[in-house]
């Protein structure tokens, strides 16, 4: 039997690995109340100031808050969007140690409208593809997808099973991604959108505006929404190689 040369974990973090895997499996979600500190104390046989310790770097970690005199409960964190990146949001939720998961609301062809037409530069009146696909990371929408796809790049794309593959993933393989334009504005979700994404009216958005080309030809026109609580946009290039970070 090999020798190991890894090293028994300290008995806090062993508290705050139990934690963090039940948080990111979804067993305790956001806003969940957790057991007491008494509570590990008493099942689990550590120290009264290990488990203290375990709950104090958490709380400064922004996994967990206290409420004194009510409980300790999980923070609902904010993921970051990287905002200079294309990249699936099913790996974006894998990297953040979640379960993706999609639900298809909408997959069909429809008849290009001016806007439509102009933003995938596309005759008015051609046939275009179009699907609303509600993202979930854990169980929980995270992100509303409204895209419009040039057939021409994508003839088979109604024929895909988006349950199983991210429209992102799919299109990656027909071909590179050589150009994206985001314009990015803070809304108020209307009816459907509260709906698909489970959040109240009240809640501001994370509005994404992304158009994508491969080589020449505009490959899709998307209107991606977030719950403003759970994201939050982050980006870091240097202006000389900025055409690289966004390819």
């Amino acid at each position: 039997m090999p020798f190991s040369t890894e090293r028994p974990r300290a008995p806090f973090q062993q508290i705050k690995d139990y934690i963090v895997e039940r948080i990111a499996s979804g067993e305790w979600p956001p806003d969940a109340r957790i057991p007491s500190e008494h509570s590990f104390v008493r099942t689990l046989g550590f120290s009264r100031s290990t488990v203290h310790r375990a709950f104090r770097e958490l709380t400064s970690e922004g996994y967990l808050t206290t409420i004194q005199g009510i409980g300790t409960f999980v923070v609902a964190r904010k993921q970051q969007l990287p905002l200079l990146q294309v990249k699936p949001i099913s790996v974006e939720i894998a990297e953040r140690g979640e379960k993706h998961s999609a639900r298809v609301h909408l997959l069909n062809q429809e008849i290009a409208t001016p806007e439509v037409a102009m933003a995938l530069e596309v005759p008015a009146g051609s046939a275009v593809f179009r699907s609303i696909i509600v993202h979930l990371a854990n169980n929980r929408p995270v992100q509303l997808a409204d895209r419009y796809v040039n057939p021409s790049f994508a003839p088979q794309y109604l024929e895909q099973d988006f349950t199983l593959i991210t429209p992102s993933q799919y299109l990656f393989q027909l071909g590179p991604l050589t150009e994206v334009e985001h314009i990015v504005e803070a809304i108020l979700p209307d009816s459907q959108m509260q709906e698909l994404l489970e959040m109240e009216a009240t809640e501001p958005c994370l509005f994404i505006r992304r158009r994508t080309w491969s080589n020449s030809v505009v490959v899709t026109s998307a209107k991606l929404v977030y719950p403003g609580s759970r994201f939050r946009l982050s980006g870091r290039f240097r202006p000389s190689s900025f055409e690289q970070l966004v390819a």
